[in-house]
């Protein structure tokens, strides 16, 4: 954001730097003479001067003076910066103006983190944790529509005044919201936004996936986000509507008059509950990149011009032998459509006009089909999974874990309805076998794995399965135990001058490792080493490491890191095999050796100058 610090007060000053060095495209003005600083006459003519210049204003001020110089300059909420207002002790950061559609609000949230004070917002949907429905059009590049006024969505895509007015018309619709009035939530598709809905929903909102499924006369709202308009019902809706419809057209030979052939189109679409707020895309024959309706297409959306051969390769459910007869191809408009989207199944099948063809085609990562996500569990705490990886728990349909290499407590973030299910007892066709049937049902699916799934996490088998049948799959990863014994030891794997490199690997048991990743030929770097799955195996580890690291190398033996019963042994590779031994150390045991364990020595000669600026008084 481009922002003006406006500076009134000397005792300020420090704020005011601080500020500055935080926020980009951040200047500070001032009636002082200050160092650094623009000088201005006075807040009041600054401000009528530049108010509509940035995105924001932050006042280093009384409230007092800061209203009075903004007041003549308000018009809308639509336009207005963002206004927040810090007193000059830096102890409060207040919200005045534009708090969600400007921006206000998450702008002084913000300040106050940098200041360490106290953010006051008084937008009642922020003070009761609610969503703010007018920030949703920025925030995930959605298009409102506020019920019947979808039938004029065409003039305001290029008319800027009837966009606000429809802007103003959200207001009834968010009243009922923040009165907690019963929600129902309608999603057709699914991207970040939609993800964030679902994962952040209030008690008196209800999710479905097909309009028919709604009740009306239980509901005060719909919220809606599809990229297809529903007819509008009978109480308030506002229908979001993301970017995610690929369109394929044909034209005839210099078709027109223009603007006729667009409408037409249009028109084609709307009947089909496709606005132009919709389109991700138009595509059609690169035989056409000269034709006039292209050409102005172009100057509103995003082209794709395709070749002969690419659309020829495409199936299509309504080929033209007219079509191919004239260019070369079966199909132009449903060829482009689902080249462009990646799809396979059109959305809007060939519709003929006068002199031109249109198909339309969801994009393919926006289609509610069934998901597989892989996620990395951690090294054992249960508070140790990513954000994200509790997250993809808790909306998930079908939770399949790793059995008890897993916290079972992770288990417990599943949503009511949800199946959770050990695959400790199945084999690798049981495991694909219910995810399928999950995923096939448009299900959202969580494999659940130890540690960081990368890492001998077998998930390559699974992702083999997953590509040939063409399903949709993600992985989230997670920390991984050589993290966390870093983390118990209170070591730095990588010490400068010393040890740089860290090795993941394990010793050779039942399944072979490639000759050139012997221990003994690993070890030759006197990297940090870190052995996986190795401790069933500990005489001959110890064997292959001592024919390069000194006998008195420091290792460490943990054993269940960062669980209840975690335990770490410490002591010299000489009695590596000893001290496993001794403690019956066979499963969930890792082992690390290195000079790097514990090192502290040296450290202050070579960081004593680059740092020593932080131990001044």
């Amino acid at each position: 954001m481009k922002t003006a610090i406006i500076l009134i007060s000397e005792a300020g000053l420090d704020a005011a730097k601080l500020l500055r060095g935080e926020l980009s495209e951040s200047e500070i003005f001032t009636t002082l003479q200050e160092e650094g600083c623009t000088h201005i006459e006075s807040a009041g003519s600054f401000v009528a001067e530049n108010f509509n210049r940035y995105d924001a204003l932050i006042f280093i001020s009384a409230m007092g003076i800061c209203v009075r110089a903004i007041a003549p300059c308000i018009k809308n909420k639509y336009t207005d910066p963002a206004v927040i207002c810090v007193d000059s002790t830096g102890k409060y950061a207040v919200s005045v103006l534009s708090g969600h559609i400007g921006g206000a609000n998450e702008l002084t949230n913000r300040i106050a983190s940098i200041l360490g004070a106290e953010p006051v917002v008084t937008t009642q949907s922020d003070r009761t944790g609610l969503w703010a429905l007018d920030t949703f059009p920025k925030r995930f590049d959605w298009f409102p529509v506020i019920n019947a006024d979808a039938s004029a969505l065409l003039m305001t895509v290029l008319a800027k005044t009837q966009e606000e007015k429809m802007k103003a018309c959200m207001n009834e619709p968010i009243s009922i919201f923040v009165a907690r009035k019963p929600t129902a939530l309608l999603i057709t598709v699914r991207d970040k936004g939609t993800e964030w809905l679902e994962s952040n929903l209030p008690s008196h909102v209800e999710v479905f996936y097909r309009l028919q499924d709604i009740k009306v006369s239980r509901f005060k709202l719909i919220l809606c986000v599809s990229p297809q308009v529903p007819d509008s019902p009978e109480i308030p809706m506002i229908c979001y509507i993301p970017r995610t419809i690929h369109i394929g057209i044909g034209l005839a030979r210099q078709a027109g008059p223009t603007r006729k052939v667009q409408e037409a189109i249009w028109n084609t679409l709307k009947e089909h509950g496709i606005f132009p707020a919709a389109i991700a895309s138009i595509s059609t024959i690169d035989a056409k990149k000269g034709e006039p309706v292209v050409k102005a297409l172009k100057k509103k959306f995003p082209i794709h011009f395709y070749t002969v051969d690419d659309l020829g390769k495409i199936e299509v459910p309504h080929p033209s032998k007219t079509v191919m007869k004239h260019m070369g191809t079966p199909s132009v408009s449903e060829a482009a459509a689902l080249l462009s989207s990646g799809n396979n199944k059109l959305l809007v099948s060939k519709k003929k006009g006068e002199n031109y063809t249109v198909a339309a085609a969801l994009e393919i990562n926006a289609e509610r089909r069934g998901h597989i996500e892989i996620v990395g569990a951690g090294p054992g705490d249960p508070d140790l999974i990513s954000v994200r990886g509790r997250q993809m728990l808790e909306k998930a349909d079908l939770i399949l874990y790793a059995g008890s290499l897993v916290p079972k407590e992770l288990t417990l973030c599943a949503k009511p309805g949800a199946t959770v299910r050990s695959s400790a007892s199945m084999d690798l066709e049981e495991q694909f076998t219910l995810m399928k049937e999950f995923y096939d049902r448009g299900k959202f699916v969580v494999r659940l794995h130890t540690g960081d799934p990368c890492i001998y996490g077998a998930i390559q088998e699974q992702m083999n399965y997953f590509d040939q049948y063409n399903m949709s799959y993600h992985i989230t990863p997670g920390i991984s135990s050589f993290q966390a014994a870093a983390a118990a030891l209170k070591s730095q794997f990588t010490i400068p001058e010393k040890v740089q490199s860290i090795i993941l690997t394990r010793g050779e048991g039942r399944t072979p490792m490639p000759e050139r990743e012997q221990l003994h030929l690993m070890a030759r770097s006197q990297s940090t080493m870190c052995i996986f799955l190795s401790a069933g195996i500990a005489q001959q580890v110890q064997e292959e490491l001592l024919q390069e690291y000194p006998e008195n190398t420091p290792v460490a033996v943990c054993y269940h890191l960062t669980w209840k019963d975690e335990r770490i042994f410490r002591g010299e590779l000489k009695d590596l095999a000893k001290i496993i031994k001794e403690n019956k150390l066979t499963l969930t045991t890792m082992i690390v050796v290195g000079e790097a364990i514990g090192n502290r020595e040296g450290l202050s000669r070579l960081y004593a100058h680059e740092f020593k600026h932080l131990f001044r008084k």
